[in-house]
């Protein structure tokens, strides 16, 4: 008889035996599912995080920061390192010849969160009025208008107005004894900005009688502006800079915190597999015990013993599977679109407020999982199964 014969008709025989083991059956399956639903729920966060803040920079931008600091907030740049910089002939320029360059200043505020009235940190930005929208074409104004300089008018990111309260078109916050009009909403497509409030740059800096920047951003002039930026900034003696391009300054923001979620996801994960792996075996061994008369008859009548081991491991591997898309199921349902916020690890930003997404890349890799934890739960088990003496099976008729 065919090995692939054998295959189909003593898998066919398998299945169709499952609902006779339904209880034991479960087990594998609602264990697994824990583990899925466990795996993408974490990854869905790490994966958030990691989006979010890559899609925030642009490599057609630099970001221009102290020498010594590590992100924005621990960056200090005098005010007259500003001129310097923005005289640098890597700076595109508008029509008028103006550098398409803003000096950033950031400021961490505190706002009660929509669904719980808790306060909650978010970054407060202050920008180049004139430059806000060609330095960063992605950012739109969905509600309102543009903020104006000299007064103390603020634009919220649409992620940060689904989060905190009182950020609609037309209300007033106070930050500490200041206080500032919403006058419009932006997106900038589900970036870190989109979390943050902004507002004219000298007025934050006058109402927080602060002297110092954060950060310049600044548009390319082109290919190898970036090289030439660090050759002309680097190598003055009256600075104390570093030049990177934006978007590996915000992707080197989120590896840390990203990294540090994947891990943890994958050590909790690994964890409870070892327990879906130890409850499939228990659950195939009986399987096993309870099939020896069926098993010994197909030896009997013909069938190999491999024909039996791959008939268990299948078995294993479909009800893994099964739970694998039971687990990716209730995350989806769960947390799919959902929106959070939490610190961006070392990325210098009060919060980053984003949207989980559960999708196929995720739900492949927790099938994956589910594959290993049937496949080992499923190869002792099938190999006992094709190890039982037949007469002696049989005589338990």
């Amino acid at each position: 008889m065919k090995l692939f014969t054998q295959l189909v008709a003593v898998s066919s025989i398998s299945l169709r035996g499952l609902p006779q083991r339904l209880r034991p059956s479960l087990v594998i399956v609602i264990g697994t599912a824990g583990v899925v639903a466990v795996l993408l729920s974490v990854l869905a966060l790490s994966t958030g995080l990691a989006g979010a803040l890559t899609s925030t920079g642009s490599p057609d931008r630099a970001i221009v920061l102290h020498a010594q600091a590590a992100n924005e907030v621990g960056s200090n740049l005098p005010h007259d390192y500003i001129a310097t910089i923005m005289d640098s002939p890597f700076i595109a320029r508008d029509a008028n010849h103006r550098p398409i360059a803003s000096a950033e200043a950031l400021s961490s505020v505190n706002l009660p969160q929509l669904d719980n009235g808790k306060l909650s940190a978010l970054t407060m930005r202050g920008v180049n009025t004139e430059q806000l929208l060609a330095l960063r074409p992605e950012m739109h104004i969905v509600e309102g208008r543009l903020f104006r300089p000299g007064l103390r008018e603020l634009l919220a990111g649409r992620s940060a107005k689904d989060r905190y309260a009182n950020l609609s078109v037309g209300s007033q916050v106070k930050f500490g004894d200041n206080v500032w009009t919403i006058v419009g909403i932006f997106d900038s497509g589900g970036g870190a900005h989109d979390s943050e409030v902004m507002g004219d740059i000298d007025t934050v800096l006058a109402a927080y009688q602060r002297t110092t920047y954060n950060s310049v951003i600044a548009k390319l002039a082109g290919k190898g502006a970036l090289e030439k930026a660090r050759a002309a900034l680097l190598h003055d003696p009256t600075l104390s800079v570093s030049v990177n391009p934006e978007s590996d300054y915000y992707e080197r923001q989120s590896e840390t915190f990203a990294k540090f979620l994947a891990i943890i996801a994958r050590v909790i994960c690994t964890i409870m597999a070892i327990g879906a792996v130890f409850a499939a075996l228990n659950t195939m061994y009986s399987a096993v015990s309870t099939r020896a008369v069926e098993i010994a008859t197909l030896r009997a009548i013909g069938f190999g013993a491999g024909g039996v081991v791959i008939s268990v491991i299948f078995e294993a591997l479909v009800l893994s599977v099964v739970g694998a898309l039971a687990g990716a199921a209730l995350a989806w349902f769960v947390f799919d679109g959902n929106t959070v916020s939490t610190i961006a690890g070392g990325g210098g930003l009060a919060q980053i407020v984003f949207h989980l997404h559960i999708g196929s890349a995720l739900i492949t890799l927790g099938i994956t999982w589910a594959c290993v934890v049937g496949l080992i739960g499923g190869l002792l088990p099938a190999i006992r199964a094709a190890r039982i003496p037949v007469a002696l099976a049989l005589r338990a008729i």
